[in-house]
């Protein structure tokens, strides 16, 4: 086998430098607009991220933070959802997400997930509504959207409030529309290994409910609306003018990354699908691959083997919420939701960014193939 990958022999999931090095001219001038001018916290080019956010995903608020963690716990307690509430979530996800909900005081209730998608299996969710539920919490899991159609329709039947994790699906689409427009609100991570991704930590909520959306305007700023008025007890939750600026640089190429991202997958699934179970996109779904995640009973070996030849692999996720020490207060165990738990088994987490040499991916396949 021909060796591709050259120098230290090091393919990473996800290669932050070589995409710098193709826009670092125009972030380097950004950043030196914002510190000429001086002014680096809500200013001029929050704004402007704000509103073009606002505008690339079709809604009428948007609202930067500093996290996406603080944007799912500032929109429930914006709708607030709070102590005694409980929010329907997914167990095959980032802690983050279930972090937000606790910090409310309510209580997360799992469902378990589709095998094919990893997204929370809508045909489970009726099942567990109580009088207490007030919440859909569905995560768009490694860029693929869940069915929001159905969550949607479950909601309006209940009364509850729907609020999207779009960590991992910045630019993915259900029939056209983008992930975070559906829902009460739309939660966003601009960590910097998300397809749109900062230099540091972020995040924005969006949605239409403007009385709502000035409620979080003030909790992110200490619940105040004015200097040292404060009408609320709020968080310290801004993005900062710096990541904002960024931003609206990568925010001009977003389109295209994805489309690469895409093409990177394509050409896994041509060369992998025989030999392991490959990401699948459902009728109307434009996948965002923020992760390209394969199964195999031997993901372990894969891993290893991969590993002795510098390549990178990730599994996401090795242990699945409810089983988590930190969640042993909610009362789950083993066997409550085997379709995640198998996966948490046999998920792994391939090296994909837009920059990604085909050569690379099929030497990466060949490990892989060679494995099964």
């Amino acid at each position: 086998m021909k060796r591709v990958i050259e120098e230290e022999k090091i393919v990473p999931m996800v290669d932050l430098k070589r995409q710098f090095q193709e826009i670092k001219d125009e972030v380097l001038h950004v950043i030196t607009e914002i510190l000429e001018r001086g002014q680096y916290i809500l200013g001029p080019k929050v704004s402007e991220f704000e509103k073009k956010i606002a505008g690339y995903l079709g809604m009428s608020e948007a609202i930067g933070v500093a996290s996406c963690t603080d944007a799912i716990h500032l929109s429930l307690d914006g709708f607030g959802i709070g102590e005694g509430d409980e929010v329907i979530t997914t167990p095959l996800t980032f802690f983050a997400t279930v972090e937000a909900i606790l910090y409310t005081g309510a209580k997360p209730v799992f469902v378990d997930i589709e095998p094919d998608t990893f997204n929370l299996d809508v045909n489970q969710i009726e099942a567990k509504i109580t009088e207490k539920t007030k919440a859909i919490l569905p995560v768009h899991l490694f860029g693929h959207m869940a069915d929001m159609k159905e969550i949607l329709k479950i909601a309006k039947e209940h009364n509850l409030k729907v609020i999207e994790d779009c960590a991992q699906s910045f630019g993915a689409e259900l029939n056209g529309r983008k992930a975070g427009s559906f829902g009460d609100a739309g939660c966003f991570s601009f960590y910097p290994s998300k397809n749109l991704g900062g230099y540091g930590d972020g995040g924005i909520i969006v949605l239409h409910n403007p009385k709502v959306a000035e409620i979080v305007r003030k909790l992110r700023n200490h619940g105040s609306k004015s200097s040292y008025i404060h009408e609320k007890v709020g968080f310290n939750s801004r993005l900062d003018e710096i990541q904002a600026g960024i931003l609206l640089v990568k925010l001009k190429y977003i389109d295209e990354y994805n489309k690469r991202r895409r093409q990177k997958a394509a050409v896994y699934t041509k060369l992998l699908s025989e030999k392991v179970r490959c990401p699948i996109e459902k009728q109307g779904i434009y996948h965002v691959y923020h992760q390209f995640t394969i199964r195999s009973p031997k993901r372990n070996e894969i891993q290893k083997r991969l590993s002795e030849q510098g390549i990178s692999s990730v599994i996401y996720y090795p242990v699945p919420l409810h089983l988590q020490e930190a969640l042993r207060f909610l009362g789950y165990k083993e066997g409550d939701f085997p379709l995640a738990e198998k996966a948490s088994r046999e998920v792994l987490s391939l090296p994909i960014y837009p920059e990604l040499e085909e050569s690379v991916i099929e030497e990466i396949a060949e490990i892989v193939r060679r494995v099964v």
